[in-house]
This record gives structure tokens, sequence and C-alpha cells, in this order.
């Protein structure tokens, strides 16, 4: 069996990928800087974020080692929406997302010392049409800069906020667990 190593600070990867009952450990050495892409298709994005990701881990891998990275970004209007900057780029983004359907793209890089696999999952999510005072109430308690999009469906503005989906919970999350899971046991 090899081991199985993480590369992401997200909290809601680590607790998805314990959630498949898997062991493995976090490392988030990287020296990879994500920058935005000019000229690229909004649905390659999170493939060539994860993988670059994936390469730029802060060591080569051992042969009994797996590597996981991930990115995940929001599309709407074939805007790439990634996590914002301030409070005001998160209001920005979620009057952009209010009222309206758009898609979370989530890629995945699985990697070992001799292959490599990166591959995305698609879900389409729509949201009711949010208040001035629902975004303020959701940025100011919930802080959601460190979310594609500027929001977490998980908490309260999914509560609120998100009337369906089409695909996968998980995937909106950040991580396709499903996916991954099935990924994982062809890998390996």
């Amino acid at each position: 069996m090899k081991r199985i190593i993480l590369a992401s600070n997200s909290p809601r990867r680590r607790e998805l990928l314990a959630g498949l009952g898997l062991e493995f450990t976090v490392d988030t050495g990287n020296s990879f800087e994500e920058t935005p892409l000019e000229g690229v298709e909004a649905h390659e994005v999170p493939l060539r974020l994860s993988a670059g990701k994936s390469h730029g881990f802060h060591r080569p891998l051992e042969a009994d080692e797996v590597l996981i990275t991930s990115d995940t970004v929001v599309i709407v209007d074939r805007e790439v929406l990634g996590k914002p900057h301030s409070r005001e780029d998160a209001v920005r983004m979620l009057r952009l997302l209010s009222g309206r359907a758009h898609e979370v793209v989530t890629a995945v890089t699985i990697r070992d010392a001799f292959r490599e696999e990166t591959f995305s999952v698609s879900t389409r999510v729509f949201f009711t049409e949010l208040s001035q005072a629902e975004i303020d109430h959701y940025i100011d308690v919930y802080q959601p800069f460190d979310k594609a999009g500027a929001y977490g469906i998980q908490e309260w503005i999914g509560y609120v906020g998100i009337s369906g989906i089409e695909g996968s919970f998980y995937n909106v999350m950040g991580f396709p667990v499903h996916r991954v899971w099935r990924e994982l046991q062809r890998f390996l």
C-alpha cells in the first residue's frame, strides 16, 4: 500500500478525504504560485492549477508515495471566480451569483513517482436572489475569503440561498470524493 499525501491547506478537503476512511498525511510545502491564467478556457484553469500544485510540491516523491492536489473554481458567464481578494470582491462575486446558475469545477491531480492523472468534475449550482443584507451578513459572519466564488455550500448561505444542484454536493465543497475514490482504486 502506498502512503497518501494530501497537499492542501483546505480543512474541507482534509475532512472529505478522511471520510473515505483512508490514512493520509498533509504536507503543504509547495513552490507553485497561483497566478491568473490569461487566454486559458475557463474549464481548463482548475486542471492547470491542480497539476501545477502537484509539480510544485517541495520534494521528489518516494516510490511508495501518492500525492493528491486539487483546485476549485466557480464559473459564471465564462468568468472564473477564485477566492475573493477582499470584502468588496466577495460582495461582487455573490451579487454576480445571486438569482442565477453557475458551475463549480474541481480538478484533482493524483501523482506518484512514475505516473500522473488529472481529472475534473463539474457541478451546476442554482442560487436564489440574495438581498444585500443576506450577502453582508454572510460575508461578515462567515468570512468566505478562502472559498472559490466567495461561498461555502455547507454554510449558512447554502441553507438560505441555494435552491438546487445538478451533480456532486461534495464537488461544490471543493473535493469530489466519489471520483477521487474511483481514481485512487485504479491508480493504486
